[in-house]
């Protein structure tokens, strides 16, 4: 069980409807230690990739982005959920869809911080469905980049998510991929990764 997964077991909080709390280390209060340890083990997945940036969407995603960015030394851009007066210029835009919040947002990227020259590794913290990776995607192909990889910190591989984005052919690795978690014994299962 690598540390992500034994942080979990430890302090993560089965939640009915298919809801896993991490707040208490990942994306509420972050246990940065824990971070910087993610952020070495995703530079260890993608090293021979020619990432130059790091794109993730707010707000949960940015934390993990960070520690990983720091690894590569490249930047961060983090799609934001609304367009404000301080995003001057054109956008790239997607809608994505959310898992946790059962809402729709409209992701925006300006286009001065993703361009044909970029190659992406997309960040995030969770991966239930794949709307938001698929929104992500998306943003990248917009400008018409190239998506080298992706890294979830934790796939509900009970979910269909997972599936779909390996099935489109992109290069993704979760650390931690949850097989089952049950609400009333809190209980919770990991698949076996190689």
């Amino acid at each position: 069980m690598n540390c992500l997964e034994a942080r979990i077991v430890k302090d993560g909080v089965v939640k009915e409807g298919n809801v896993l709390k991490v707040d208490s280390f990942l994306n509420h209060q972050m246990d940065i230690e824990l971070l910087n340890e993610m952020g070495k083990e995703f530079y260890a997945r993608f090293q021979n990739k020619p990432i130059n940036k790091i794109l993730t969407i707010e707000a949960s995603g940015i934390a993990i982005a960070y520690a990983v960015a720091l690894q590569f030394h490249v930047p961060v851009v983090f799609a934001k959920k609304s367009k404000s007066i301080n995003i001057s210029g054109d956008t790239y835009v997607a809608e994505v869809e959310s898992f946790t919040h059962k809402n729709k947002n409209t992701v925006v990227v300006s286009k001065q911080f993703l361009s044909a020259d970029d190659h992406v590794l997309i960040i995030d913290d969770f991966l239930a469905n794949g709307c938001a990776l698929q929104g992500l995607i998306s943003i990248v192909n917009q400008a018409g980049g190239t998506v080298e990889g992706i890294g979830i910190a934790v796939e509900k591989g009970f979910q269909s998510g997972g599936q779909i984005i390996r099935n489109m052919g992109y290069h993704l690795e979760s650390l931690a991929i949850v097989e089952s978690m049950d609400h009333t014994t809190g209980k919770i299962e990991f698949r076996e990764q190689a």
